[in-house]
């Protein structure tokens, strides 16, 4: 018996767990999901004869090592930054492991360890990042060995509301953590390379300069770049390229509207509000506007905001209830982005039985035997419900496949690693298809730079 520990029993696990177990029996599993909650471990496991759910708090040392002892090979799905002592039991207890999140400094500091012992420490295979590195590294490893010479890279991702629970003017609802999404695009300028030019776009604009999508039988989207589209260009072998860009996407319509928010200051995370507790939504929205003696509320937020009353803009801000006297705050000491996160819970948030959607389109951009040509690939993946959802299922499936693939000797190569190996991105690429996460790839025109234009 092969014994797999996960610890976290959140959202993005549901899926993990699910698969695990369906190939427990075929493939000598047994399954420990450990979380703090043992409720929310014994509903994921649901009394499965091979499965274990067990109470852990990881902050426990030694309650920590001795789940990790017993273990083949262990799986973290905790918030990144907690991912380290985790690891470093991996170390001294020689396990492999595998993590969804990006890989830390402090987590690289460990590869020459891993790899002395022979230890495999996957990260970065979920969905964004994860998926979008196999499947961009699977189309940019087909034309080079065509002889093809990579000339643009464009990645986007966003993980929405699917079409039949679309219901509200935004077109969005939260699917993952909505802090991230209020925080979105701060900590310093969006980078990115244009036809081999240097580009930065200060987070006051960053939602007005979008890139517009089109997906079939999906309709239109945008996108916005994300911080730094420039992390991945060594690994990818794109240092030479002249175009590199990550956004997040996003329906038409939705930058044009949060940029609202920026210009008010609703997103700023760097001060406490005072009085938030007992704060309504209305005197929080008043608070970024200028004192007049006759003006409205409403009315200052149209002039500042240089909005008309028939305009979908002023429909949005209405839809959130925003000048709503009555609600309170109730968030003791919140900053502008936390308070304004809490408002737009109440009208975010998924119902019952509303499905998530992800959606994943790359541009490849290159040159063959003289001729420039272009594929665009894309993905789109419907959540069943709200326990199996589509970010549940491309965050959760790839740490499953993978750690199987680890622990039947396919995926080898030791170390702090990313999955941009054809060992590692063939298999699970395969084997998500049968799961529904199917890429299309499309012949364009190429639409890159043109040296007669400049």
């Amino acid at each position: 018996m092969r014994h797999i520990l996960i610890i976290g029993a959140g959202r993005s696990a549901s899926s993990l767990i699910q698969y695990l177990l369906s190939k427990s029996e075929s493939e000598n599993l047994h399954i420990t999901v450990a979380d703090l909650s043992l409720a929310l471990a014994e509903k994921k496991t649901g009394n499965h004869p091979n499965a274990t759910p067990i109470a852990l708090n990881i902050f426990d040392a030694e309650e920590r090592q001795v789940a990790i002892k017993k273990a083949s090979i262990v799986i973290s799905m905790l918030p990144a930054h907690l991912h380290i002592e985790i690891a470093k039991d991996c170390l001294q207890f020689k396990k492999h492991l595998v993590t969804a999140s990006y890989i830390s400094d402090a987590m690289m500091v460990l590869d020459e360890e891993a790899k002395k012992n022979n230890l495999i420490f996957m990260n970065e295979i979920g969905l964004d990042p994860g998926i979008d590195h196999m499947s961009a590294m699977k189309v940019i490893d087909e034309i080079r060995s065509k002889g093809g010479k990579m000339l643009l890279f464009e990645s986007f991702c966003g993980g929405l509301v699917a079409p039949e629970s679309d219901n509200n003017l935004w077109n969005y609802k939260f699917t993952w953590a909505p802090r991230n999404v209020v925080l979105a695009g701060q900590g310093g300028a969006a980078k990115f390379i244009q036809e081999g030019t240097y580009k930065y776009i200060p987070y006051g604009t960053l939602f007005r300069r979008t890139e517009f999508l089109e997906v079939e039988g999906y309709g239109k989207f945008e996108a916005y770049s994300n911080r730094d589209s420039l992390k991945y260009r060594s690994i990818y072998g794109l240092d030479d390229i002249l175009t590199l860009y990550r956004g997040t996407i996003r329906r038409v319509g939705f930058s044009k509207a949060w940029n609202m928010f920026v210009q008010l200051g609703m997103t700023d995370d760097s001060y406490i509000m005072e009085d938030s507790e007992n704060m309504s939504y209305r005197q929080f929205t008043n608070s970024f506007l200028p004192y007049h003696p006759t003006d409205s509320v409403e009315i200052k937020m149209r002039l500042i905001l240089k909005i008309d009353q028939d305009d979908i803009m002023w429909d949005k801000l209405l839809e959130l209830d925003l000048f709503n006297p009555s609600k309170k705050v109730n968030l003791p000491n919140a900053t502008p982005a936390q308070i304004l996160e809490k408002i737009l819970t109440d009208s975010w948030t998924l119902e019952p039985d509303d499905k998530d959607m992800i959606v994943m389109y790359h541009k490849f951009g290159y040159e063959l035997n003289g001729e420039k040509k272009q594929i665009d690939s894309k993905m789109v993946c419907i959540g069943e419900d709200q326990t199996y959802t589509a970010m549940a299922k491309t965050v959760g499936l790839p740490v499953a496949i993978a750690t199987l693939l680890i622990l039947n000797g396919k995926i080898t190569t030791p170390g702090v690693q990313l999955p941009i190996n054809k060992e590692v991105y063939l298999p699970i690429l395969e084997e998500l298809e049968s799961y529904g996460v199917v890429f299309h790839e499309q012949s364009m025109p190429y639409f890159g730079y043109n040296p007669d234009l400049f």
